[in-house]
């Protein structure tokens, strides 16, 4: 019955007669039955792999290690490398600001000290961090002269220092880590973390959306190679580095003083950063983790600012508390504030902030991935640096008094906890607000300068690229385009399941027949599409291929259709080219089902594998069946793509080298651009699109460099002047390097642009001619 209601759908939209359910396959192929939609199959596939992936990948990181557990030095410098592989992703690379200090606002501000109480003193303080960028927040310094060490104290991120401190409520008395600290001896650090609300999420010059900050933040700064969690682990850093300043002069002041230790403490976001940070720093004696640490293969679940490309190939929690290892680490199971989605879009703001939860961790997981945290410090002989506490079943108040104790300890000071006194009262309170809007700002102008700086840094990574002639070209780009590939895109390995062709036919129009096609790619992933070949094909006759290529939330009929939406977007152009005698294939790509395919990207990053590294894979099992079919001329295949298809158009066939051409129609422009701006209204930062955003891509590859590793093969842009992509100029900039690449290389003929007075469509004309140029097909 489905299959029935289908085909008629089919023919209705193509306008060719309805066909019988019992048409033969293609030749060679098996009969293609199917109960459900192949996009939803196909999407629904991809999603089943990538998830089983993520579940899978503990057991293949132990490649990634090449521990030496002889003693703490040796084995320090035998996870060096994989330390340095952790900054990088975290995106935790710039160098900090020389000099550290730790500055107390004036009083033209605020009074200061802010508060005190019977046995210490809380100052509003800064300290700089990164060019423009500055951490804000408390310092709390014990009275006397006898202090325990130093801490950074980090809030989740919805707390402000001030709660953390018990200045304000909302923090349960036990969870007010740094007030407790600080009665307990330490000089507690306390940094203002980016906080969940959308309060300053946008520009007023185009508009505010519900991302919380944190999700504002991430988007532009991962297509950077930065993450708002490697910017908040450098302001601790920062403030490691400040403190370690106060212990140096200290000690010089008093050279028979004990030098006392630094050390981190953290609850829900703040434990995030406290693990990533200790981590990294060796100078960290302790760490104290509330409420965060867990299995981590479902982190595709969580906010999408957790989101970490390539991350759960080598790192989980484990992985990563085993870089602390064999400092002292505590993990306390402990509920943390929960986290249902990003805030509802209310008047005046658009919606399309990624989904995500953040849930206090079942008991379960937590003590699963201390048992494997737990190895290595087994290994190091350090069993008693590493423990494990829990508050009530794991859903308690952190900050329990075992906690706090075992992290004492561990900072080399074994005391006694001294009972919780009256919170510290009196001065003026800062402007949280004012605070927030400075913190996020200052990060937002940190990542837009790197923006503006990134050609630059492209030009530097793609300096070694030889366009003296063609050969030498072809040679040094192979470098870039496997670069790309791994480190942008990511690779799947080559598929080893069978292709299992399997065909049946649904269209027959006066000038060709048309054939759904599925193929297997891996264990449930398929790569599907429509095959028009023309009738007038003769036998032993070989012809070029166009594949044509739907955009975001299309399907193959889409490029078929004389009716309805689809034909306002494509033009029919697959079934036109079909009928200028080229043989077509319309591919089902997998970006379809909004979040259904979304979640694929959030599945993905962590495997260090993105949307496009299905699609690649997709087209290449494809071209390999296409080059099969008697009537193909397997050396003249090209592609062609309008939106998504256009970005496509500048992804795969520079990769697939079995591509003869490549046109991108309607996506060529400034891309990197419009993914990190926040002063445009074309920019992906204001959007529900929060799948497209690629790792470091800015100071990787530009559409322009992608689509120089067509050389020596065509390369086509077709674009419509009222098409809302994009500004014209930015497409023409963008082309401009393109079409200068080609000349220099000595190919001025392979590449061109064609603008059209137009939206965003297909237009069919000078594309048209290029396909007929360069495949050899002539014009009727």
């Amino acid at each position: 019955m489905y299959r029935f209601a289908m085909l008629c759908c089919l023919a209705t939209l193509a306008g060719t007669p309805l066909l019988s359910a019992d048409k033969a396959p293609l030749p060679g192929t098996k009969p293609l039955k199917l109960s459900r939609p192949l996009d939803e199959v196909m999407v629904d596939g991809i999603s089943h792999f990538a998830l089983r992936a993520a579940e899978d990948s503990a057991a293949g990181r132990a490649a990634m290690w090449k521990r030496d557990y002889s003693n703490a030095a040796a084995y320090g410098k035998s996870v060096a490398g994989n330390r340095q592989r952790l900054r990088t992703i975290l995106g935790a690379v710039d160098p900090r600001t020389p000099s550290p200090r730790i500055d107390i606002l004036t009083p033209f501000q605020h009074d200061s000290p802010a508060a005190r109480a019977d046995t210490y003193a809380v100052h509003h303080v800064k300290w700089s961090v990164l060019d423009g960028v500055n951490a804000e927040g408390l310092l709390l310094v014990p009275g006397g002269a006898t202090w325990t060490g130093f801490v950074v104290a980090l809030p989740d991120a919805d707390w402000t220092p001030e709660m953390f401190a018990g200045l304000q409520p909302g923090v349960a008395p036990q969870a007010q880590l740094a007030r407790r600290l600080v009665e307990n001896g330490c000089v507690v650090l306390v940094p203002t973390l980016i906080s969940r609300s959308d309060e300053f999420s946008g520009n007023p010059l185009v508009r505010y959306t519900n991302q919380p900050h944190r999700e504002f933040i991430y988007r532009m700064a991962f297509q950077m190679g930065r993450h708002i969690i490697g910017y908040e682990v450098q302001k601790v850093l920062a403030g490691v580095d400040a403190l370690e300043q106060i212990r140096e002069n200290r000690t010089k002041a008093n050279p028979k003083s004990p030098r006392l230790s630094i050390g981190l403490v953290g609850l829900g976001e703040g434990g995030l950063l406290a693990l990533h940070t200790a981590a990294l720093e060796p100078r960290i004696a302790s760490t104290l983790v509330c409420g965060y640490f867990q299995q981590r293969e479902n982190v595709w679940r969580e906010p999408i600012y957790r989101n970490v490309w390539s991350q759960l190939t080598e790192f989980g929690d484990a992985e990563i508390a085993s870089l602390i290892a064999p400092r002292s680490l505590v993990i306390e199971a402990c509920a943390v504030p929960e986290i249902a989605g990003p805030p509802a879009a209310r008047p005046g703001r658009s919606g399309g902030a990624a989904p995500g939860r953040i849930e206090t961790c079942t008991l379960g997981t937590v003590r699963a991935e201390y048992d494997r945290a737990k190895v290595h410090y087994d290994k190091l002989q350090a069993t008693n640096r590493l423990h494990f506490v829990s508050s009530g079943e794991g859903n308690g108040t952190g900050g329990t008094n075992e906690a706090l104790s075992g992290f004492l300890e561990g900072l080399g000071s074994p005391v006694a906890l001294k009972p919780s006194g009256k919170p510290a009262t009196g001065g003026k309170r800062v402007d949280a607000t004012a605070r927030q809007r400075r913190q996020v700002s200052e990060l937002i102008v940190f990542t837009q300068t790197l923006l503006r700086r990134s050609a630059k840094v492209r030009d530097k990574f793609w300096n070694k690229a030889n366009r003296s002639k063609v050969a030498a070209w072809t040679k040094s780009a192979e470098f870039y385009r496997n670069y790309v590939w791994e480190e942008m895109i990511g690779k799947l390995p080559t598929p080893t399941v069978p292709p299992n062709v399997r065909t049946r036919q649904v269209l027959d129009a006066p000038e060709y027949r048309g054939w759904e096609v599925v193929i297997d790619v891996y264990p449930h992933v398929i790569a599907s599409g429509i095959l028009l070949l023309p009738k007038d094909l003769k036998p032993g006759e070989k012809r070029p291929v166009v594949v044509c290529q739907h955009g975001l939330e299309g399907v193959p009929m889409d490029t078929i259709t004389t009716k309805g939406n689809g034909f306002r977007y494509y033009k029919s152009f697959a079934a036109e080219l079909a009928k200028r005698g080229f043989i077509t294939y319309a591919p089902q790509n997998p970006y379809r089902g909004r979040d259904r395919f979304r979640v694929i990207q959030r599945k993905s990053n962590p495997m260090k594998r993105s949307l496009f590294s299905y699609i690649i894979r997709q087209h290449q099992r494809t071209l390999d069946w296409l080059k099969t079919l008697p009537g193909v001329d397997p050396q003249r295949i090209g592609f062609y793509g309008l939106s998504y298809g256009g970005k496509t158009a500048v992804r795969v066939p520079p990769i697939v080298t079995d591509y003869a051409l490549s046109i991108c129609s309607a996506d060529f422009n400034e891309w990197i651009v419009k993914n990190v701006s926040n002063e445009d209204r074309y920019s992906y930062m204001f959007t529900g699109e929060y799948e497209m955003f690629e790792w470091n891509m800015g100071h990787v590859a530009n559409y322009a460099e992608l689509s120089t590793l067509m050389t020596p093969r065509p390369f086509m842009v077709e674009r419509g002047h009222h098409d809302g992509v994009a500004p014209d100029e930015w497409v023409a900039w963008e082309f401009a390097k393109v079409r200068r690449h080609y000349d220099l290389i000595g190919l001025p003929d392979k590449t061109e642009i064609e603008f059209f007075t137009g939206p965003h469509t297909i237009n069919g004309q000078g594309t048209f001619k290029f396909l007929h140029r360069h495949l050899g097909w002539p014009e009727k």
